[in-house]
């Protein structure tokens, strides 16, 4: 694999997604290479389907571990269609989530069980694990009033989870943070999101200055 692969995590109401919409166009300002978008539970059309499966605000009685396998499942199909694809062609993936999400939020939220949650997406990621992950931490109790004031009638069934088990995948996140130190970078994310996109866009050239060095 010759490109280069950035994933983005945080519990909900990190505001993740927002500041990747802003972190894309200014690290593709930085580089000659193409640089992708994409995200978790989705990215390719299999993918997507199982999303909406996953996310439905109906879908209240499924399984702890129906729920776990089918992200591993979504996992391996955005793997297949988009991720490895986009790195053989020496292109950019930044992912919007990617397995470190299953391991907090199934492995710590649901308490499945980390180790658990970590096999079964070792199997769908064959080893394929992003170069570097950019964590935006917040508060479950910051995080989830964010999330009350901006889309609280479009609240998918995981941002519906009680606040106990918010917190729970949060001190998971912050286990993984302390856990790997090499690949995994935090971002103080209650702050002005200029400030969050700032800190993001320079832990990524500091940690990869050949690539963004210039732009096109």
């Amino acid at each position: 694999m010759s490109g280069i692969f950035i994933s983005f995590e945080g519990p909900d109401g990190a505001g993740k997604t927002t500041a990747l919409n802003r972190i894309a166009p200014a690290l593709d300002a930085l580089t000659s290479s193409e640089v992708v978008v994409s995200r978790e539970p989705g990215g390719s059309p299999i993918a997507e389907e199982i999303r909406k499966i996953i996310l439905d605000i109906h879908g209240t009685e499924m399984d702890d571990r129906t729920e776990a396998l089918l992200y591993a499942a979504a996992r391996r199909q955005h793997l297949v269609d988009v991720i490895l694809p986009t790195l053989e062609a020496n292109k950019i993936l930044l992912s919007d989530r990617f397995v470190d999400s299953s391991i907090a939020y199934q492995g710590g939220g649901r308490e499945i069980g980390t180790r658990e949650v970590k096999d079964i997406n070792d199997f769908a990621i064959d080893g394929h694990l992003p170069d570097l992950t950019i964590y935006f931490d917040i508060t479950p109790e910051v995080g989830l009033a964010r999330i009350r004031s901006d889309h609280q009638e479009a609240m998918d069934r995981l941002e519906k989870a009680s606040l106990d088990f918010h917190k729970r995948v949060h001190d998971t996140y912050l286990q993984l943070v302390k856990d790997n130190p090499q690949r995994i970078v935090s971002i103080n994310a209650d702050q002005a999101p200029e400030l969050v996109v700032k800190d993001a866009v320079d832990a990524i050239i500091k940690r990869f200055p050949d690539v963004f060095n210039g732009g096109k």
